[in-house]
């Protein structure tokens, strides 16, 4: 069983469903050590007491704001939870909004919710229910010590609640170069559209997120494990023949509707992938 990061309740109307929040991420990462390249030992880091020098021992830290120059108030997690006491232990509905309206720019964490001890059958009634009307719930939910706005969005057998940026903690896209609407004025023509439009087709499919693998992740595993077989584990290497990635230079101009040709020429039959090389040529016309 998962290690539950929150307890609470969602809160809507008169309606309160008590439910339990899970992380819903597992990130590939790698568990890389900070070497002396010297001599190849560990390099360490020390919390220490800034005026002393000495180091701390995690059972002597605790949490302070700074209200003056170098004075503090002390606070606990007992503190936070009694700052405000219904908004840490509530998940509360604000309104319920159609999902595409929401920018993929704006989700940020998302969290597994699944409901707690005889939450059961007003958490189903709440998951149909979003999934009939094809809205999501919009909601305040406190984890940690920050207050988030969250999005409640049904998902197969359950309800994932997905943190949102706020609108402030988006940059604005005003300065950014983005081709206009009008595809008079980009030059995008009739039969471009045509082309692309059959080439999606063609290349269309189901979602399958599992049939996705990390390729970053095992070419690092192949460069390591190559490495490793060389002898070349302790010395800083300059990147052999082969290894180092293309250089960037200035994007070159293609043909779009000849490019779009070969692509659904070469698609063959429904469901297969553009090329390597089609997907590189694609991406450099971005």
């Amino acid at each position: 069983m998962p290690r539950s990061l929150w307890k609470g309740s969602i809160s809507f109307g008169l309606v309160n469903i008590p439910v339990v929040l899970y992380s819903a991420e597992n990130r590939n990462s790698f568990d890389l050590t900070l070497l002396d390249r010297r001599d190849m030992k560990p390099v360490g880091f020390k919390r220490y007491n800034k005026e002393t020098g000495k180091e701390v021992a995690w059972d002597h830290i605790v949490k302070g704001y700074e209200y003056d120059k170098s004075r503090y108030v002390v606070l606990t997690d007992e503190d936070f939870r009694r700052a405000n006491v219904e908004a840490t232990q509530t998940i509360d509905i604000l309104s319920f909004v159609r999902a595409e309206d929401i920018s993929p720019t704006s989700f940020e964490t998302p969290y597994y919710l699944a409901p707690d001890k005889r939450g059961e059958k007003s958490y189903a009634l709440l998951r149909e229910t979003l999934t009939k009307t094809g809205k999501v719930a919009i909601a305040t939910v406190v984890i940690r010590t920050r207050q988030y706005i969250a999005a409640l969005i049904p998902w197969s057998e359950m309800m994932v609640l997905n943190t949102l940026r706020y609108a402030n903690e988006l940059r604005p896209i005003k300065d950014l170069e983005i081709p206009a609407k009008s595809l008079k004025a980009t030059g995008v023509t009739p039969r471009e559209i045509e082309m692309a439009t059959k080439l999606v087709e063609e290349m269309s499919d189901s979602w399958k997120p599992v049939q996705y693998k990390d390729t970053y992740h095992d070419d690092l595993m192949r460069l390591i494990n190559k490495r490793i077989k060389a002898g070349k584990t302790e010395v800083v290497t300059a990147p052999d023949k082969g290894e180092a990635g293309e250089k960037p230079g200035r994007a070159k101009v293609v043909d779009l509707m000849a490019l779009l040709k070969r692509s659904v020429q070469q698609s063959g039959q429904p469901k297969r992938h553009l090329p390597k090389r089609e997907r590189q040529a694609g991406r450099k016309t971005a």
